[in-house]
């Protein structure tokens, strides 16, 4: 698979490191599939950190043509940008690539007018002005990244890692985004969104620590019928209370949280193991495989069995999967 970083003259060195980190690296040692990466200017000119430091990069332009996958790196301004890289852009996504904006990439990507009537997000601090730049955009300031096919974005720089384990896990499965998350040391999913890094009153300590230990309580007990009421007694606290403080620490709902949970177990069941479908469903608290079912096609776009046939036959064939 053609990976291609396109990025302004001026580029921070956090968004620069994490998709090389990501794509640049031959993990094949450990199982995982090898992109043909490279990051190119999206002018003529040398790219300069924000720290004085210049990179000099060897990708061309005309690269994107042929790429399958076009991550848009942060905008380091709010000027338009060239005509030249806007009309590649769409070339790219007429032609069938992904597009996938970090940060401040969404003024671009918005730019170009692939994100008309979609939802998308970016920095909280960068979401008011790109909304009323951009009218025809529904703005998420409240998410980490946004999944609208073929074209996502994501949240502040950081979450640039979220967005790209995002799409490997959507493209390769749980089990190759869980090891490149081991590899890179980082959680495989980040609970909450980036409403929870917004200045906000903090829950108290005690109430914290609390959550934390319910939390790992509800990971380890996704079969059991998890309701707020039994949660909150759990946690020692009122109902109302609890759902307060769960979204001020994990910044979504409960159930939201509870959802995401009992999804991403049911992929490693399905892609690790052997188990029928309706004892997967069982384990993590769906009840049945008709609920799993639904969950699945409705959160990620195709029933559970065709999610581990697809998904057992990358594990099992990695010369294929690299070769994607």
């Amino acid at each position: 698979m053609i990976v291609t970083g396109v990025t302004p003259t001026m580029i921070g060195a956090l968004t620069f490191g994490i998709v090389t980190e990501v794509f640049g690296y031959d993990r094949t040692d450990i199982g995982l599939p090898t992109f043909d990466f490279a990051i190119v200017p999206a002018e003529d000119g040398p790219i300069r950190t924000r720290y004085g430091a210049t990179i000099q990069l060897d990708g061309d332009f005309s690269r994107i043509d042929d790429s399958d996958l076009v991550l848009v790196m942060p905008w380091e301004t709010f000027s338009p940008p060239p005509v030249a890289y806007l009309d590649a852009l769409r070339r790219a996504y007429d032609r069938g690539a992904t597009l996938m904006g970090f940060c401040s990439g969404t003024f671009v990507l918005a730019s170009t007018g692939l994100l008309d009537g979609r939802r998308a997000t970016t920095h909280w601090c960068n979401s008011s002005f790109i909304a009323e730049t951009f009218p025809q955009v529904t703005i998420d300031a409240d998410v980490l990244y946004v999944d609208e096919g073929r074209v996502l974005t994501g949240a502040g720089s950081a979450a640039g890692l979220d967005l790209c384990l995002h799409w490997v896990r959507r493209e390769y499965g749980a089990r190759v985004a869980n090891a490149l998350a081991r590899s890179v040391v980082i959680p495989p999913h980040r609970d909450g969104g980036q409403a929870q890094y917004i200045v906000s009153p903090l829950p108290e300590v005690g109430d914290s620590e609390r959550l934390v230990d319910v939390l790992a309580w509800m990971r380890a007990n996704l079969h059991l019928p998890l309701t707020v009421e039994t949660l909150a007694a759990k946690a020692l606290m009122s109902p109302r209370s609890f759902a307060r403080h769960f979204r001020a620490t994990t910044g979504t709902t409960p159930r939201a949280w509870l959802l995401a949970q009992r999804l991403h177990r049911a992929e490693e069941l399905l892609e690790g193991g052997d188990l029928p479908v309706e004892e997967v469903a069982r384990r993590v608290g769906f009840g049945t495989a008709a609920a799993l079912r639904d969950q699945f096609v409705r959160r990620r776009g195709v029933p559970p069995r065709e999610y581990r046939r697809a998904f057992r036959c990358a594990a099992e064939c990695p010369e294929e999967e690299g070769a994607a």
